[in-house]
C-alpha cells in the first residue's frame, strides 16, 4: 500500500494551479525625526517576481503558497545629517500565504501575509561625500502583509495590481535608531497562470 503515496502526491501535485507574477512599481517610506535630524528615505523603483501555487480550494476562494523576490537597487536619502549613509538597496526573499476571493471570476481580489529575510546594502559614501565606514550589508528579518487584486485577460494571463508594507527591523543607515521601518511598495505587472 506504501507504493501509492507517491502516486497520490504526484496526483494531488499536478492538479495545482502554479502562478508566476512579476510586477514593477515604488517603494516608500515614512520619513523618521530623529534626535540627530531628519532622515527622509526617498521613493525607488521596485522590481518583483511571485512564485505561488494553489494548496487548498475553499468555497468561493483558493489558497495559496507564494515565495516573492522583490528588489529596489537604489532609493537616496535626503537628510543633514553629515553621517548618513548616502543612498541604499533593498532585497527581500519572502514566504507567504495568500487567499483569493472569487478564483474564477474575472476580477479576483486577495489578502496576503508571511515573513522572511530583507537585505539592505548601504552606500561607500556617506552623505556629506566622505567614506561610509558602516557595514555594507545589513541583515534584518521582516513581515509582510499586503493585498491586491488580479483581472483574468485569458484563462492563463491576468494583470495585478498589489500594495505591499515590508516591515523590517531597523536597517540604521549609520545613525542609532530604534524601531522598526515600513517598506511600502505599489505595484501592477503580470500574471501567468499554468499547470491546471
Amino acid at each position: 500500500m506504501r507504493w501509492l503515496i507517491p502516486f497520490l502526491l504526484a496526483g494531488v501535485l499536478s492538479a495545482q494551479r502554479h502562478e508566476a507574477a512579476f510586477t514593477l512599481g515604488r517603494a516608500a517610506s515614512p520619513a523618521r525625526t530623529l534626535a540627530a535630524g531628519k532622515l527622509d528615505l526617498q521613493a525607488g523603483n521596485a522590481l518583483q517576481a511571485v512564485y505561488g501555487i494553489r494548496v487548498a480550494r475553499p468555497a468561493g476562494a483558493s489558497l495559496h503558497f507564494d515565495v516573492g523576490v522583490l528588489s529596489v537597487p537604489l532609493r537616496d536619502i535626503a537628510t543633514a545629517i553629515p553621517q548618513a549613509t548616502k543612498d541604499f538597496a533593498t532585497l527581500y526573499v519572502t514566504p507567504a500565504l495568500r487567499l483569493k476571493f472569487l478564483p474564477s471570476s474575472r476580477v479576483s481580489p486577495w489578502v496576503t501575509g508571511g515573513g522572511g529575510y530583507a537585505l539592505y546594502e548601504q552606500s561607500v559614501a556617506r552623505t556629506d561625500g566622505q567614506p561610509n565606514s558602516a557595514p555594507r550589508l545589513i541583515h534584518r528579518g521582516q513581515v509582510m502583509f499586503g493585498g491586491g487584486v488580479d483581472l483574468r485577460v485569458f484563462c492563463w494571463l491576468g494583470v495585478r495590481g498589489e500594495v505591499r508594507d515590508f516591515y523590517t527591523g531597523s536597517p540604521a543607515f549609520n545613525i542609532s535608531q530604534s524601531g522598526g521601518q515600513h517598506n511600502i511598495v505599489v505595484g501592477g505587472g503580470l500574471v501567468l497562470r499554468f499547470g491546471e
